[in-house]
């Protein structure tokens, strides 16, 4: 639940809250907050309980974690029924970028690298662009910034 407080936020926590309720209250705070969120918890595990019973045998082994998007995602790419491995190993957005920034700025692109391992169609980045005059700027535009 805290795995991203360091020593240093949990100490300036604890002397914040020895300030702001006391050192008399604070024990009793403490068991306040601590009974609460024992209470949530048995009433989202009780919802949970009550979920798979309204569900049916079909979903006993229903995991609500799978609800979570990144759960869920990385279930699907361990799964790869789809072949996503595949398609995900065959394509370098690194080295596609890499070719378009090279592209843009006009450098030369080797001719190997700009037309393998593309996932769709190639376009020719050996050509280069047009350069326009060295003391000539682009018109600036408002609207696009």
């Amino acid at each position: 639940m805290f795995n991203d407080i360091g020593s240093l936020e949990l100490v300036t926590l604890v002397i914040l809250a020895v300030l702001v309720f006391g050192p008399d209250k604070l024990p009793k705070m403490i068991q306040d907050v601590t009974r609460t969120i024992r209470k949530i918890r048995a009433f989202s595990e009780s919802a949970k309980a009550d979920i798979r019973e309204e569900l049916g045998p079909d979903f006993k082994d229903f995991d609500f974690d799978d609800l979570n998007p990144k759960t869920f995602i990385r279930k699907q790419l361990d799964n790869d029924e789809l072949g996503l491995k595949e398609i995900r190993n065959g394509f370098d957005l690194k080295k596609e970028m890499a070719e378009m920034t090279d592209a843009v700025h006009g450098r030369e692109v080797e001719s190997g690298a700009a037309s393998g391992g593309s996932a769709g169609g190639s376009v020719d980045m050996t050509k280069k662009p047009e350069k326009a005059a060295a003391d000539e700027r682009p018109p600036y535009d408002a609207d696009a910034t």
